[in-house]
């Protein structure tokens, strides 16, 4: 007699699941519900396939060009970020060495900016660079108020003075810890809008309007000064993607709310490309940033948490508390993988390519350049005539689109709100070959749109077209 060595699922009454999984025809007779859990579950094969199908619709991430985040890492770093996937960054006593590289990373970046504690840096990672902004701020904001009541002084009306360029992550901070912010406009012709030789002007109405002290984002002034208090970055990446050289637009914000003093603060954000400056180039994937002070005394105990958790006291000062410790991993991999050196050749390359590609788009015709790349590698431009062209910058990169290409279009704030311009952004990972192709496109499209004056037909209509929204 011969026995069956397998039994039919179907006779069986086994869920109705295939070895040989028919996953199309399976989903076309029973669509997955997109906002409630599944009456059954599904092979894991079947899971993977139906989510990775709906990412496929994402923009490739090679070819977003309006982001500062890393899109390219190295295999090694990858498979470092995979083993440490599961580890929670704040469970520092059980993962005790993964806490260890976050210090060394600290004192790593404090020894960069010349700490005098560098051995003994204080500092934390960070989910990215918003919440080192929100932290930096918050200790700056309780630091001012602890000098104001020192001295018997309101505590109320505390103010942010900050170009109209910002990264939105100041508004934020602004709003959410009821600080006023004071904006220094631009101003036509002069897109950083305090830069020394050009841009808007900073005046001391910005900090004097109400009399009342604000906050300074840097040293703190004497108790009883009656300065308003100020904050420089000085990447402007948001916008034109200029750097503040040496550090003189806060230079310039310092001589308006305190000539006699001069020498008062200290820039925020870093911005540029030399051994001086840097900004936003890590080079890991998103989920890290860094916040590090100068000294110990700097950052408020106020704000520093013992937490008794998981078998041991530990300090924590950060906005989230799970996370995991990958990315952190993969930041101290880069430190030892490329040093000082490694960084400075990674970056002159992708300032190279960028001066490269703003060179040949103001050398196309219809395009005028707003900055060329030399500070960060990030540059900007918009049509020379948009009234005459017949198309909009919004319309080309619609049909950059097309090509995959993922570049940001957006007017400028308050002032120049009728001045539209494309902005790149260069990052390790997109070289010369990847630019030269998306030149290629880019001279393709502007020609197509130029053939075809007031008889192009947008590809999404009015108010559904993607533009920057970072």
């Amino acid at each position: 007699m011969v026995m069956p060595l397998h039994t039919d699922a179907r006779q069986s009454g086994a869920p109705a699941e295939f070895d040989i999984n028919p996953l199309y025809v399976r989903l076309a007779q029973e669509p997955v519900l997109k906002h409630a859990l599944p009456r059954h579950p599904m092979l894991p094969d079947t899971a993977y396939q139906v989510v990775r199908d709906e990412l496929i619709l994402d923009g490739n991430a090679r070819l977003n060009l309006a982001t500062f985040v890393t899109t390219w890492m190295e295999p090694q770093a990858r498979q470092l970020m995979t083993d440490c996937l599961e580890k929670n960054m704040i469970d520092k006593d059980e993962y005790p060495q993964t806490a260890e590289l976050e210090s060394r990373c600290v004192n790593i970046l404090a020894d960069l900016w010349h700490a005098p504690e560098c051995m003994d840096a204080t500092g934390c990672s960070t989910t990215g660079s918003s919440e080192a902004c929100m932290l930096g701020g918050m200790a700056l904001l309780w630091r001012w108020r602890e000098r104001r009541r020192s001295v018997k002084a309101a505590t109320d009306r505390p103010n942010l003075v900050m170009g109209t360029n910002v990264q939105v992550c100041w508004e934020k901070f602004c709003r959410y810890w009821q600080v006023e912010p004071r904006m220094v406009p631009m101003v036509p012709g002069r897109y950083p809008p305090d830069r020394p030789g050009g841009g808007g002007p900073v005046r001391r109405e910005h900090y004097r309007r109400g009399g009342d002290p604000g906050l300074h984002h840097g040293r703190q002034l004497r108790a009883g000064e009656r300065d308003q208090r100020r904050a420089g970055p000085a990447g402007r990446r948001r916008r034109p993607g200029r750097a503040d050289p040496r550090g003189r637009r806060v230079r310039r914000v310092r001589r308006a709310v305190h000539p006699a003093r001069p020498g008062l603060g200290l820039p925020g954000a870093p911005g540029g490309l030399d051994q001086h400056l840097g900004h936003k180039y890590g080079l890991v994937y998103p989920g890290v940033g860094w916040v590090v002070w100068r000294e110990a005394a700097a950052l408020p105990q106020d704000l520093v948490f013992n937490v008794n958790y998981l078998g041991g006291q530990m300090p924590t000062f950060a906005l989230n508390f799970s996370r995991p410790g990958a990315q952190v991993a993969a930041q101290y991999y880069n430190f030892l993988r490329l040093g000082f050196p490694g960084y400075q050749r990674v970056h002159q390359a992708c300032q190279d390519v960028a001066v490269h590609m703003s060179g040949q788009i103001a050398a196309m015709g219809p395009f005028e350049l707003i900055t060329e790349g030399r500070d960060l590698p990030v540059f900007a431009f918009k049509l020379a005539d948009p009234a005459g062209d017949g198309y909009t910058v919004f319309d080309l990169t619609e049909r950059l689109r097309t090509r995959g290409w993922l570049v940001p279009a957006y007017t400028f704030p308050e002032a120049l709100t009728d001045t539209a311009v494309i902005r790149i952004v260069v990052r390790n990972g997109f070289g010369r070959d990847l630019a030269d192709a998306f030149l290629s496109d880019l001279d393709h499209h502007w020609r197509a749109l130029a053939a075809h004056p007031g008889s192009q037909v947008p590809l999404a209509p009015e108010g559904k077209r993607q533009s920057f929204a970072h």
